[in-house]
This record gives structure tokens, C-alpha cells and sequence, in this order.
């Protein structure tokens, strides 16, 4: 009766976690720099680099950077990555149970947003 209990759960599982799925509120969105499965592997390997590069050797290259990330992926309605928790990297992290330390450092709006909002 056990095995087959197991069975039975490990079977319905994988269905439940594809329904459990993050919703995301991805800004503007639109076409990613690199394809949509590869940034969700490969994302924090980039901005390591990117990290290292303009750290180290003053390299800053917009493709990967995070300042693009945030242009690109800040809410429509707030400006931020980070602002609810349905913004983009917050609901991600979140799911994945991974800790998000970028903004520690480094903003999570849009620098046009907040430029806009500091202007005098």
C-alpha cells in the first residue's frame, strides 16, 4: 500500500509543480538578448562576468548588463524589479528559493524613472 501511496504522489507531483509556476510581471518584455530558457539557466553565470569585467577591468558592455536587465524588465507600474511580489526577479528568487542580493548594491528601478522623478 506504501509503494503504490508513493507511486501515486511522485506520479502527481511534477504536474503540481508546473501549475505552481511563478506569475510574473515582466515590464515591457519583449525580445530578450539572449533566448527566454537560456537566460533562466545561464542569467546569474552573466551578470557574474559582467560583474567581474567592470569591476576588475573597467569593461562595461550593455548587452548583459543589469542596468539593461531593469530597463527592460522593470514594471510598467512601479519602475522596479524588486517593488512587489510579482516583480520580475523578486517572484522568480521567490519561487526558487534563491536569495536575491544584487539590489543590495545596485538599484532595482529604472534609472529613467528615477531620473525623471529627482529631476529639479
Amino acid at each position: 500500500m506504501k509503494l503504490l501511496f508513493s507511486l501515486l504522489l511522485c506520479l502527481c507531483l511534477p504536474s503540481a509543480w508546473a501549475d505552481a509556476a511563478p506569475k510574473l510581471d515582466i515590464g515591457k518584455g519583449g525580445q530578450c538578448v539572449e533566448d527566454a530558457q537560456w537566460m533562466r539557466k545561464n542569467h546569474m553565470h552573466v551578470l557574474k562576468h559582467q560583474r567581474d569585467e567592470a569591476v576588475r577591468k573597467g569593461v562595461r558592455e550593455e548587452k548583459h548588463s543589469l542596468k539593461n536587465c531593469i530597463e527592460c524588465h522593470a514594471s510598467t507600474k512601479d519602475d522596479s524589479v524588486i517593488a512587489r511580489a510579482d516583480s520580475f526577479c523578486v517572484a522568480c528568487h521567490k519561487y526558487e528559493a534563491v536569495k536575491l542580493d544584487c539590489f543590495e548594491c545596485h538599484s532595482g528601478k529604472r534609472k529613467s524613472a528615477w531620473l525623471q522623478r529627482n529631476a529639479k
